[in-house]
């Protein structure tokens, strides 16, 4: 836990950008029967509740915290490869020009580095290993990944509707995205490995100590 607060808190180094990944899944559904479309002070009406399932899609997270950058990768699956293909993104279109990239995420079996040898060949999964710098969030530590507070964010301003097919899905996050990057909305995250010292006590091991005022202390209570 501490190692993902203490990136977070490191200053903001353009040639060694921080960069958060999770993923989600997204069930696409289609009405059976059209909706009333929208008008003027009216919101767009569903005149049935049956709807049609069209399988799942999938969405890469690449979110850069320190910028207000987020990039919404939409794949059919989230296999071994499509993850390579997502980390080749951050590395060639996102950052190709930084020295390291600072990698935050999750311990999901397919984030391994292991996953770009199975993708590509050798000197090319060498190259992209090459610029990041990988830390991971501690097992049931998903919520200190800001990718995920990311991700809660498109579900509700963007996804809380049925969304036919992938394509669409793919429309309606790139608009999402678009806005939310021109606005540089940022989270504003403030727990400190300070305050995980302080709140989560409970989680840190306890050592006994062995100072001078301790055994006297001890010796004091033995005597009466």
């Amino acid at each position: 836990m501490e190692e993902t607060l203490n990136v977070y808190q490191r200053l903001p180094d353009p040639m060694r950008p921080l960069v958060c990944f999770d993923e989600a899944s997204k069930q696409l559904v289609d009405h059976v029967k059209t909706p009333i479309e929208a008008g003027p002070g009216h919101p767009i009406r569903i005149t049935d509740y049956e709807y049609v399932r069209n399988g799942t899609a999938n969405m890469f997270m690449l979110y850069a915290p320190l910028e207000g950058r987020r990039d919404v990768l939409v794949t059919d699956q989230r296999t071994t490869i499509d993850y390579a293909n997502a980390i080749m993104h951050l590395v060639d279109v996102m950052y190709p020009d930084a020295e390291k990239i600072v990698l935050v995420q999750d311990n999901l079996n397919t984030h391994k580095l292991a996953s770009l040898y199975a993708a590509f060949p050798p000197e090319e999964a060498s190259r992209l290993i090459g610029k990041l710098e990988v830390h991971y969030t501690p097992k049931h530590g998903s919520w200190l990944n800001m990718a995920e507070i990311e991700l809660g964010i498109l579900s509700r301003q963007c996804l809380d509707r049925r969304i036919p097919d992938r394509e669409k899905l793919k429309c309606e996050v790139a608009a999402w995205q678009r806005r939310r990057n021109e606005s540089l909305a940022k989270v504003d995250w403030q727990f400190t490995t300070a305050d995980a010292r302080v709140k989560l006590k409970r989680l840190y091991p306890i050592t006994e100590t062995d100072d001078s005022t301790t055994k006297l202390r001890n010796l004091k209570l033995a005597d009466h």
